[in-house]
């Protein structure tokens, strides 16, 4: 399996296994979701419980993150965990900061991700997101996820409404 992947000459997609990768997973989201939402200090711990029970305890054969580097500066990442059901996984912490935005990283980061719950033999990947986020969803959908379900809540600060999306993906 390859864990560092070189594209463009400028960016990079690897493995989220650095000292300080984590730390930056939930500093960028806290950070972004505040400038470009106003989201507030809630969705940040949200992240952190994420990042921590990934760091903690995730099973390597089953479980992953990425990083996408521009310059050698960190500014994507995403998760692929397991879904607590046999063949399931869930898609966490999809997030392109604006300076990398153009390269078309949330795509390969998704397609990182997909390409790992296939290999671990996973049947079905979900993913929860809210509908502000538009770029997310148009990556989401061109994947072949469809929407499940969705229903408004209280979070961040904010009335928003989230939603939960489904992929099923084929057998080998």
């Amino acid at each position: 399996m390859v864990t560092v992947r070189q594209e463009e000459g400028r960016v990079v997609v690897r493995r989220a296994d650095r000292p300080g990768d984590l730390g930056w997973v939930v500093m960028a989201h806290g950070e972004g979701y505040d400038e470009q939402f106003g989201w507030d200090t809630d969705f940040e711990v949200l992240v952190a419980r994420i990042v921590a029970d990934y760091g903690t305890r995730h099973d390597p054969a089953r479980e992953a993150a990425w990083i996408a580097e521009t310059d050698g500066r960190r500014v994507g990442c995403v998760f692929l965990v397991d879904g607590g059901r046999p063949g399931l996984a869930k898609l966490r912490l999809l997030l392109v900061t604006p300076e990398g935005r153009g390269h078309g990283l949330g795509t390969r980061l998704v397609a990182e991700c997909l390409a790992f719950a296939r290999e671990a033999g996973y049947e079905r990947v979900t993913l929860w997101t809210n509908d502000v986020l538009v770029s997310a969803r148009r990556i989401y959908q061109a994947f072949g996820f469809t929407l499940a379900d969705e229903e408004p809540h209280h979070s961040f600060g904010h009335d928003l409404v989230g939603q939960n999306w489904i992929l099923d993906l084929p057998r080998a």
